[in-house]
């Protein structure tokens, strides 16, 4: 069981941010944030230990925004291992978005974790996810923040050990100046072993930072940048050089069996907007189709499929301790899975009734059968998005995609007759060999699947995305070359043009992104004073196309003296040295080589070794590692029916009356309502859902509060099970709510909603000057202009709506506000535009909804 504490802590004295206390209950500075909620670090199944309790503190860093990191599910796994042992306390931090940025470096504070708003460089270990080599820039930003120099060799013992694990580390050399140990490969063990590690170091008295980077890259799947030197010869090619001899690659590790992997049966359930905000549970790890662009299916072979008796037992603990209504099975392509039928069976049959929807995000065509589709839609059609890569079967060959035409036009007509509406094909130009026939074939393919038919003779929606191909390192194309910027902007313009008719949308991305991405792709460490330049030169979330800066990347490339074509645009020669050479992921290099050979040849496909003959790849040793499928699945006697089931009747009303305070006060309102949605599922109330496609609880919300104000009395009404006693209810609910929100009274007295409202409003430490005076000179003919519900712009007089308003003390005011029907005006509003305050003043003025009008009124 983890203890919880409210923990104060000071920044060191060595850091240059001096001075200054971070406290966890100091929330006032984001009432100025946009998306506040992403900083409180207050959601359900967080941890947070007692400091000094623990020997190890962690921060484990993702370098993007809050709704992108909380939704990696690899994060997930980590923060369960590491918190699972008691000596050390594992918290999490995200990149700031730029307000935050601008808030931090203005006030002089210190990036800070979530669970106890610890400065960063008070961690002993900060680990970060690379999965996006458009992040980088967003790592830098975090390390300055927090008063920690971006190179490894400027770091001492004052210092946290930065250390990053993630897709990204299989070509470590653009950023391996920047860390001080890389983790390459399946980290569940070992993250364990390098926190044993850190222990014996800790230990032992040894003062030297090296010696732990000693004991750490003896570990399987480590790599250490100091120990490894750059060199380049005359054509400007990259060899890595080993300075021992005891080390001189680095081996990926491999997870062997899935069942015995450690597994976070209580997932932070992340505030806001997550992109997934789901429950995922990853059902098979590495794919063997042998596609030639696709990196994943390189690095994480081979296929090791969870057994699905263990998949689902692990879906009734985590949907338990979650609350959440979706349920994503992962892979590379789940429908692969070997029993993903009789899974899909057997879940549906447990949670159809709870109204939980089960998604495959990973689809590929030919293996989506009608009886997958039916088990899939059951409780709601969730989305649907195949990926055939390229538009002629030619290339689809060249690229071993292993999938025919027939086969795509089955599976999307498959869909359409089984009620989808759209469904989202992937594509992408530049791929090695194409040419305009292979254009013209994607456009043809558009076209026939745009006239498949769904119930009724009702066309679907085709939408269309194409991405820029980006060779990647550790694949049979990484010896490939990227098309240059004029070409992919030429071929996505002429898509453009032709993809244009009703029920056709098509999407693209960035080519200047893909650019971007390339180079780091397969770059080298000369790419380590380009970040640093790109930077200085205010690049920050360059994965986003609101926020890529090209030029200025140019102008970084430009100032370090790198030529960014050196790794894009050229054939690379099979026998020349490659950045990556050092790192070992167990596909032979000779394998690669064999099937890039065999796609510019046109020579053949490589058949999945799950259904065939071993490939010689070279990853499996048939011991320790080897696929793992399963074929065989059925319910025990005792496991046929536990379906829990919803009534289907009678139902009855409940109003439930809850405050929202502290740092509640920063939900926005449709956060809020999922945050209790999935407490009362957590809490086991049985709800009454709506009917059709899309199934909601009965629950309605009253007028919803602005972000940033609290209020004593909120109400909402549910429709629950006549079973349900309103007392448990109470009790149930209050234990599955976040800090700051707490229900107070339930009963079946449905009371209307107040027609005048009561509001203390507290200027903190900017009062206004002569408040009682102003109040004097009010004008209560003057009108507020308002917008409506429907988005009209409204005129109300004052009078109509401000009923009463006294000071409270020379620091705050009490005012009774109108809530009727088409009358309703929020007391920002009021602020704004009676008493003249801007809306950056509004911003840092403290507001409470009172629970009753005749508070104020008997002063």
């Amino acid at each position: 069981m983890y203890k919880f504490l409210n923990i104060i802590y000071t920044a060191p004295n060595n850091s240059n941010l001096t001075n200054y206390t971070l406290m966890e209950k100091s929330f006032d500075f984001l009432a100025s944030i946009e998306k506040p909620s992403r900083y409180l670090g207050s959601e359900i199944n967080a941890v947070r230990k007692i400091a000094n309790e623990t020997r190890l503190r962690v921060a484990l860093a993702f370098p993007d925004l809050y709704e992108i990191g909380t939704s990696h599910f690899g994060l997930q796994i980590l923060y369960h291992i590491l918190n699972s042992q008691p000596d050390v306390a594992a918290e999490r931090v995200f990149a700031p978005a730029p307000d935050m940025e601008a808030y931090l470096r203005h006030s002089e504070r210190p990036l800070f974790s979530l669970e106890s708003h610890t400065p960063l460089n008070r961690f002993d270990i900060i680990g970060f996810s690379l999965l996006y080599e458009l992040n980088y820039t967003n790592m830098l930003t975090m390390l300055e923040l927090s008063g920690i120099p971006w190179l490894a060799a400027e770091r001492d013992l004052s210092h946290p050990f930065i250390i990053a694990g993630g897709p990204c580390t299989c070509n470590p050399e653009p950023v391996a100046e920047f860390f001080d140990a890389m983790v390459v490969g399946d980290g569940e063990a070992v993250v364990v072993e390098l926190v044993r590690a850190w222990f014996e170091w800790k230990q032992s008295g040894t003062r030297d930072r090296q010696a732990l980077l000693e004991r750490w890259c003896v570990i399987e799947g480590v790599y250490v940048p100091a120990f490894f030197e750059a060199r380049y010869d005359a054509s400007g090619l990259q060899t890595v050089v080993p300075r021992f001899n005891s080390y001189t690659t680095v081996r990926r590790a491999i997870a062997g069996d899935l069942d015995d992997a450690p597994f976070p049966y209580h997932p932070v359930i992340p505030f806001g907007k997550p992109v997934h905000d789901r429950l995922r549970i990853e059902v098979s790890r590495g794919c063997t189709r042998g596609c030639r662009f696709c990196q994943a299916g390189m690095l994480y072979r081979p296929v090791r499929e969870r057994s699905p008796g263990k998949v689902f037992d692990l879906a009734v603990q985590a949907l338990a301790a979650t609350g959440y209504e979706d349920l994503s099975l992962l892979s590379l392509s789940t429908s692969d899975y070997g029993c993903i039928i009789p899974l899909m069976q057997r879940l549906m049959g447990r949670y159809a009734s709870e109204r939980v929807a089960i998604s495959l995000p990973s689809l590929r065509a030919g293996t989506l059968s009608p009886d997958l589709m039916d088990l899939i839609r059951q409780v709601r059609k969730t989305g649907f998005t195949i990926a055939p890569e390229a538009g002629s079967q030619r290339l689809r060959d060249v690229i071993n995609k292993n999938i025919s035409e027939p086969e795509i036009i089955e599976t999307v007509g498959d869909a359409f007759r089984m009620g989808w509406q759209l469904v989202k094909l992937y594509f992408m130009i530049g791929l090695p060999t194409e040419c305009d026939e292979d254009l013209n074939a994607l456009v043809d393919l558009a076209f026939r699947l745009r006239k498949l038919k769904g119930p009724g003779g009702r066309r679907g929606q085709i939408n269309i995305s194409v991405a820029t191909f980006i060779p990647k390192s550790h694949t049979p194309f990484q010896w490939a070359p990227q098309i240059t910027l004029a070409e992919s902007r030429d071929r996505l313009r002429w898509l453009q043009g032709r993809l244009k008719p009703a029920g056709i949308e098509f999407k693209w991305q960035n080519p200047e992104m893909s650019r971007l991405e390339g180079s780091w792709a397969r770059g080298d460490r000369r790419l380590g004073p380009v970040l640093r330049a790109a930077h200085r030169r205010g690049c920050r979330f360059d994965g986003w196309s609101d926020h890529l800066n090209f030029r200025a990347w140019m102008e970084a490339f430009a100032d370090a003296g790198v030529d960014p074509d050196f790794y894009l645009t050229r054939t690379r020669d099979v026998r020349e040295p490659l950045p990556w050479d050092h790192i070992d992921i167990l596909v032979d290099r000779a394998f690669l080589a064999s099937e890039w050979e065999k796609a510019l040849a046109a020579s053949g496909l490589t058949a999945d070794c799950r259904f065939g003959a071993c490939n010689a790849c070279g990853v499996c040793d048939f011991k320790a590692i080897a696929p793992r499928v399963n074929s065989q699945f059925a319910p025990q006697e005792d496991e046929t029916d536990h379906s829990t089931g919803l009534p289907t009747a009678p139902y009855r009303k409940l109003q439930v009356s809850y405050s929202k305070l502290g740092s509640a006060r920063f939900f926005g309102h449709l956060e809020l309502v999922n945050i209790f949605f999935r407490a009362l599922r957590r809490a086991g109330i049985r709800l009454k859902y709506s009917e059709g496609f899309h199934p909601k609880p009965k629950v309605s919300f009253g007028n919803p509060l602005p972000t940033g104000m609290e209020s004593e009395d909120e109400r909402m009404i549910i429709s629950v099970a006549d079973s349900v006693n309103p007392a448990a209810l109470l009790r149930r609910l209050n234990a599955q709510l976040p800090e700051g929100l707490q229900v107070h009274t339930c009963t079946e007295d449905i009371q209307d909603q107040p027609k005048r409202c009561a509001f203390r409003v507290c200027f903190g430490k900017n009062p206004i000057e002569g408040l009682e005076s102003s109040l004097d000179k009010l004008d209560y003919d003057q009108n507020l202009v308002i917008v409506s519900p429907k988005g009209k712009l409204k005129k109300v007089a004052l009078r109509d709506i401000l009923l009463d308003v006294r000071p409270a003390d020379s620091n705050s005011l009490d005012m009774i506000l109108g809530c009727e029907p088409g009358k309703t005006v929020r007391a920002t509003e009021v602020l704004k535009q009676a008493f003249g305050l801007t809306e950056e003043k509004v911003k840092t003025v403290g507001i409470r909804k009172l629970k009753t009008a005749a508070t104020i009124e008997k002063q």
